[in-house]
């Protein structure tokens, strides 16, 4: 398909009509021979003396040739542009960072598969999430693990392979042995921050309570909520827990309710992954898609088409002066 990109180079197009009609033919003079017995010449041979002027006009070809340079040019000032097949860019419509727990107690081993073997808690967010990125297309995910500090291990990117590897790489203790939940959502946060997109949305999977971290995750919480963020929680211990690694579900319910969103409980892979089918039926994957098509100019054709009509025309008026003298 072709367009122009300055069409109004094509309202020129009958100008060369215009000035034959309305500007005078050009003049010449000549030098001509006085002769003082034209008029005996003229009845001798019985012509009729005419005026001393006359107007060349050009052959068939040469007309052709010129209106074919005229239309010809006039493309080439139009600049065609050929467009290529429709594509189709999907941009993300959404920031989801992921904020995952790899306290000590993550390493218990106490999500039961039926007919399986036992895996760690760990494992089982790692087993779930990765079915989780592969429903998100459009989104950009991010992920923050967290311990006794949080770290950014992948900032936001629509890639979700690469997501996944680094979220594989992920092990229980490389972040520390406690639990600093509030530090890893002030992390999130201002992480968020520097998002573009309207839509800002942070889940945390934790199996412990903060234990002294510089921002109390209910303060995280205020934060987020005046950014615009939306903070679900999900608990992947068992509430039954005592000790340093119990949940506290009253912090885990007051971050969700505080930003908008919601709390889970996870007991096992199947609950897990009901979690995180509800948290696609809340937060549904969207993307903004632009559709375009490469322009390439082919203004060039023209003016080269111009240039082998006119080498072709000279050779053939050259060949014939010279064959027919």
């Amino acid at each position: 398909m072709v367009e122009f990109a300055h069409p109004n180079w094509l309202w020129l197009l009958p100008l060369p009509l215009l000035l034959v009609r309305w500007l005078p033919p050009y003049q010449t003079r000549q030098r001509a021979i006085q002769v003082p017995f034209l008029s005996l010449l003229a009845q001798l041979t019985g012509q009729t003396p005419g005026s001393g002027t006359s107007t060349a006009q050009p052959a068939r070809w040469q007309r052709v040739a010129l209106v074919l340079t005229w239309l010809l040019l006039l493309l080439a000032l139009a600049k065609p542009m050929w467009l290529g097949p429709p594509q189709t860019r999907q941009m993300s419509g959404r920031d989801l960072m992921v904020v995952v727990d790899l306290s000590g107690s993550m390493a218990a081993k106490d999500f039961a598969q039926p007919g399986q073997q036992a895996l760690s808690r760990l494992a089982a967010v790692k087993q779930v999430l990765a079915e989780f990125a592969q429903q998100r297309q459009g989104d950009r995910l991010g992920l923050i693990l967290f311990g006794d500090a949080a770290y950014l291990q992948a900032p936001f990117t629509a890639d979700q392979a690469v997501w996944l590897a680094l979220l594989d790489q992920a092990q229980v203790g490389m972040a520390g042995q406690s639990t600093h939940l509030g530090d890893a959502l002030g992390l999130a946060i201002k992480l968020m921050r520097s998002s573009t997109l309207e839509q800002k949305v942070v889940l945390v999977l934790t199996d412990g309570n903060d234990t002294d971290s510089l921002v109390p995750p209910l303060e995280a919480a205020k934060v987020a909520a005046a950014e615009g963020v939306t903070v679900y929680m999900v608990a992947v211990g068992d509430p039954a827990t005592v000790g340093e690694e119990a949940l506290d579900m009253t912090v885990i319910q007051g971050v969700a309710e505080r930003t908008g969103g919601r709390h889970f409980l996870a007991l096992s892979p199947t609950q897990l992954r009901e979690v995180t089918n509800t948290l696609g039926e809340l937060e549904p994957a969207q993307y903004q898609s632009v559709e375009y098509r490469l322009k390439q100019s082919i203004h060039y054709l023209p003016v080269a088409a111009v240039l082998l009509l006119y080498l072709t025309l000279f050779s053939w008026a050259t060949w014939r002066r010279r064959v027919h003298g």
